[in-house]
């Protein structure tokens, strides 16, 4: 079957949720059903309604990360593992530093990715603190000719 180029509603709409529910735009243009990802941004160009729909689709992604972060984090069911030493005093439970660094980066992937899609909302915060009486100067200067 030959993928679709033609847009539609439906297809715009299949995308849209499974961006929503977490999936990137490279997976679910991986599939054959799905048009390749080229398409999609022709789509995006040309159909300022689904622009928008795919818009508000990245912002509940970000919502989708948020709550997966929870999940991971809150997830220890690979924290431990059994040593079996052959012996019993070589056996027992042992810290799984594998499945924990795998989960500390998927958690801090999914922090950026968050944090990328709804700045204002997941993004990191720059305060700037000092004398409230000699507030900071910010000056942009051009280097070059122009």
């Amino acid at each position: 079957m030959a993928r679709p180029s033609e847009f539609t509603q439906e297809v715009a709409d299949v995308i849209c949720e499974r961006i929503a529910d977490g999936e990137s735009l490279r997976a679910i243009c991986s599939e054959d059903e799905m048009p390749n990802k080229a398409t999609v941004f022709r789509w995006l160009a040309k159909y300022p309604e689904f622009s928008d729909q795919y818009a508000r689709a990245r912002d509940e992604q970000a919502e989708t990360l948020f709550d997966e972060i929870l999940d991971i984090a809150d997830n220890g069911s690979n924290d431990w593992m059994k040593r079996n030493g052959g012996d019993e005093e070589n056996e027992g439970w042992v810290i799984n530093g594998e499945a924990l660094r795998r989960s500390q980066l998927r958690v801090d992937a999914r922090k950026w990715m968050a944090g990328k899609l709804r700045p204002k909302k997941y993004g990191e915060k720059q305060v700037v603190s000092g004398d409230p009486d000699a507030p900071v100067k910010m000056e942009i200067v051009w280097s070059g000719e122009g």
